[in-house]
């Protein structure tokens, strides 16, 4: 059975998800998508905090709490479902990798609701958490890297031009046609690190 490693974009609500494996160390895509990570897909839900900001901070925190435990239900349903998909193409998932992003992460609710930067920043980290969570309930290999910083440390690591990696990643998604955006080929290329990084990190 061949080892797999999935990647993710995150954005407020829903993901880029792409999972692959390497054949001799090239990669070949198993599986592209879009997934929404919470149940109820409308604004109040896909931006918990910016909807938390009209609250009395007890009620924004008991509301915040609400959407997290929701998202990393539908998360871990992700994951496991493409473990199941990804056995039935003889291959097993033992790597995810999420992009994070270059904000500034603030523990604090009051003083998250209190900047409006902060609040973009962490309806984007509820969901990407909620990911790596699910991740480790699946007992998977864990990576995450700040999205400024994948191509330089993709070309170091993968030891691969960076100009060359990006080329060859938006070929990959040829054959697949259309999303091939930014957002499969970010996923695709942490997903490549993921893939890599369980190679020294086995479960």
């Amino acid at each position: 059975m061949k080892r797999a490693a999935v990647g993710f974009r995150v954005h407020s609500g829903w993901a880029a998800m792409v999972a692959l494996t390497l054949n001799n160390g090239t990669p070949t895509i198993l599986v592209r998508e879009r997934v929404h990570l919470i149940e109820t897909f409308t604004y109040p839900f896909r931006q918990p905090y910016h909807t938390a900001e009209k609250m009395p901070l007890k009620k924004a925190a008991a509301f915040i709490e609400r959407v997290r435990d929701e998202a990393q239900q539908v998360a871990l349903g992700i994951v496991r479902k493409l473990a199941t998909d990804l056995r039935a193409q003889d291959c097993k998932l033992t790597a995810c990798g999420v992009l994070l992003s270059s904000g500034r992460i603030v523990a604090n609710l009051a003083q998250i609701l209190a900047s409006h930067a902060s609040i973009h920043t962490a309806d984007g980290q509820l969901f990407r958490e909620a990911i790596l969570h699910a991740a480790k309930r699946c007992r998977l290999v864990r990576f995450s890297i700040r999205e400024r910083n994948i191509l330089g440390a993709a070309s170091k690591d993968l030891r691969i031009e960076s100009d060359d990696l990006a080329r060859r990643v938006a070929e990959l998604g040829r054959p697949l046609g259309p999303p091939w955006s930014q957002d499969e080929k970010l996923a695709t290329i942490v997903a490549l690190l993921a893939a890599n990084s369980a190679r020294f990190n086995p479960i």
